[in-house]
C-alpha cells in the first residue's frame, strides 16, 4: 500500500488567523494534511495574506452581500466543495452557521474555542473565566454541531489562571496552547485515527472518547522545534 496523501483541508476565517498560521506551520513541517483553500467573510482579514504568502488559494465571500444566513451558507458550501476537502476547519470564523450547513459537513468540520468546554461558550471567555474565579482555563477542539460551541470535544489544553491575570494576559497564554492543539487534532483526523462515531462521541484509534483528551504542556525540545 502506498503512503496516504495529505488530507485536503479548507479553513474558514474572519480575522488575523493565528490558528491558521499554526496549521500552515504544521503543514510546512510535514503534517499529514494540506490547506487546499482559505475562505473569509472579510476581505481585510489578515489571515488571507498569511495564506497568500504560502501560495494557498483564497476566496472572499462577504455575508453582507446576502439577505439571509441560508443564502450565504449555500454559496459558502459551494465554494468549499469546489476544493473537495476531507475536512473543514473554523479558525476564528465569526459567523453562526445554519443547521443545514452544519449537517452537510457533519463529522468533517472542527472548531477551536478558547475555553474548557462546556464552560464559557460564546464570546469573552477569558474575562468570564477570571470573573468566575476559575483556577484553570484553556482551549478545546470539537466537532461542530448545530449547537453553538456544543459539539463533541476531542482535545483540550489547560493553563492555570494566575492571580495577576487580566483577560489579555490569560488570552495570550491560552493562544500559545491553541497553536499546538489545533494541528494535533487535525493531524489525527488526517491520519484516519479520529472520527465522529455514530454514538455521537469522537473516536480515537477506534475507541470512543468519553472524556476529551488533554494535551500535555510541551517539553523544552518541542518548544524549540515548534519555533523553528
Amino acid at each position: 500500500m502506498g503512503e496516504r496523501p495529505p488530507l485536503p483541508v479548507v479553513a474558514l476565517i474572519s480575522g488575523s488567523g493565528t490558528n491558521l498560521q499554526a496549521l500552515i506551520d504544521a503543514q510546512l513541517r510535514g503534517a499529514p494534511f494540506r490547506l487546499a483553500a482559505v475562505i473569509s467573510n472579510r476581505a481585510d482579514a489578515l489571515g488571507l495574506e498569511r495564506a497568500r504568502r504560502h501560495d494557498i488559494p483564497t476566496r472572499v465571500l462577504s455575508h453582507r452581500d446576502y439577505s439571509d444566513r441560508e443564502s450565504f451558507d449555500s454559496k459558502l458550501a459551494e465554494l468549499i466543495d469546489a476544493f473537495t476537502p476531507g475536512l473543514v476547519v473554523l479558525a476564528g470564523f465569526m459567523r453562526i452557521l445554519t443547521a443545514g450547513f452544519v449537517d452537510r459537513y457533519q463529522g468533517r468540520m472542527m472548531n477551536i474555542h478558547p475555553s474548557l468546554l462546556p464552560k464559557f461558550r460564546g464570546l469573552h471567555t477569558h474575562q468570564r473565566a477570571i470573573d468566575a474565579g476559575e483556577a484553570e482555563h484553556g482551549a478545546s477542539v470539537h466537532f461542530v454541531t448545530a449547537e453553538l460551541d456544543g459539539g463533541p470535544v476531542i482535545l483540550q489544553a489547560r493553563v492555570p489562571v494566575q492571580p495577576d491575570d487580566d483577560a489579555e494576559s490569560l488570552a495570550a497564554r491560552v493562544l500559545e496552547r491553541e497553536h499546538l492543539l489545533y494541528p494535533t487534532a487535525v493531524s489525527w483526523f488526517a491520519e484516519g485515527r479520529l472520527q465522529l462515531g455514530e454514538d455521537g462521541h469522537p473516536h480515537l484509534d477506534a475507541r470512543p472518547l468519553l472524556e476529551p483528551r488533554t494535551l500535555e504542556p510541551p517539553s523544552p525540545a518541542q518548544e524549540i522545534q515548534a519555533a523553528r
